[in-house]
Order: C-alpha cells, then sequence, then structure tokens
C-alpha cells in the first residue's frame, strides 16, 4: 500500500500542449470525468480516465481554492499523484464571457454547416460545441 504524505497532500499537474500549467501539492482535486467527476484525495488507487469539457475544482482546507477550465483530455491517478493532460486549459477567472458565447455561437454554425455537408466533420463540430457550451457554463458560474 502506498505511504500517503505527512502533510496529506496529492501531487497535481495540469499540462496544455502549450506548457505545464500547473505542478503543485493539493489536498483534493475534482476532476470532470466523462463517467462523472472524479474527486483525487492522497492514496487514491490507480485510474487512467478521459476528462469532458468542465471544471477542475483545487481544495484546500475544505473550500474550493481555484477552478479550471479543460476543453477534455485524460487524467491518470496515482495514490501520490494525479495528471490532468487537457487538450485546452484557462483559468475559469479568465474567461472572457463575450469571447464565450462567440465561441458557442461559431460552434452551432460549424455544426449546422457539417450537417449540410455530405462529407461534413459533425463529431468535431459536436464536439466544439460541448466544450464551447461548458466554456460558457464555467463563466456563468463564476
Amino acid at each position: 500500500m502506498a505511504e500517503i504524505s505527512a502533510n496529506n497532500t496529492i501531487e497535481f499537474e495540469l499540462v496544455s500542449p502549450e506548457k505545464l500549467l500547473k505542478s503543485e501539492p493539493v489536498e483534493m482535486v475534482v476532476i470532470p470525468g466523462t463517467e462523472g467527476d472524479v474527486g483525487v484525495l492522497p492514496g487514491h488507487s490507480l485510474l487512467i480516465a478521459a476528462v469532458r469539457p468542465g471544471v477542475i475544482d483545487i481544495h484546500e482546507g475544505g473550500q474550493v481554492r481555484e477552478s479550471i477550465f479543460v476543453a477534455g483530455g485524460f487524467a491518470e491517478v496515482s495514490p501520490e499523484r494525479c495528471t490532468v493532460l487537457a487538450e485546452e486549459a484557462v483559468p475559469v477567472a479568465e474567461i472572457d464571457r463575450a469571447e464565450a458565447e462567440k465561441r458557442l455561437e461559431d460552434a452551432k454554425q460549424a455544426l449546422t454547416k457539417a450537417g449540410e455537408v455530405e462529407d461534413g466533420d459533425t463529431d468535431a463540430a459536436e464536439r466544439e460545441l460541448k466544450t464551447a457550451e461548458a466554456m460558457l457554463a464555467a463563466a456563468s458560474a463564476e
């Protein structure tokens, strides 16, 4: 059985295609998994999970200390570490609501166009629509 660190934290890393965004010990992190939210504490069982568009919440002192929007990706969890490889990540506080609304409108138009074209990529358009909806929801909750 893995030993839990003396300060009862787990190492959390958030990586986007551009850079390492976070690497710090946290008390708990909640990740939006495709099968439901996953709360990760020190000593968590091994897990690899797909991440849906949504918000990662970093907890400290029993409260959410920081919220970060992710557009999907994968999470790897061990008893000592939680690593999220995100397609896109931005702190919720930095989401521009107007830009999120425009992204949603663009995604709706792209989905409509993809449906009208015989070989349109409706899967990609649907993924972008879900991402835009989740981003707007995150901005609205802030």
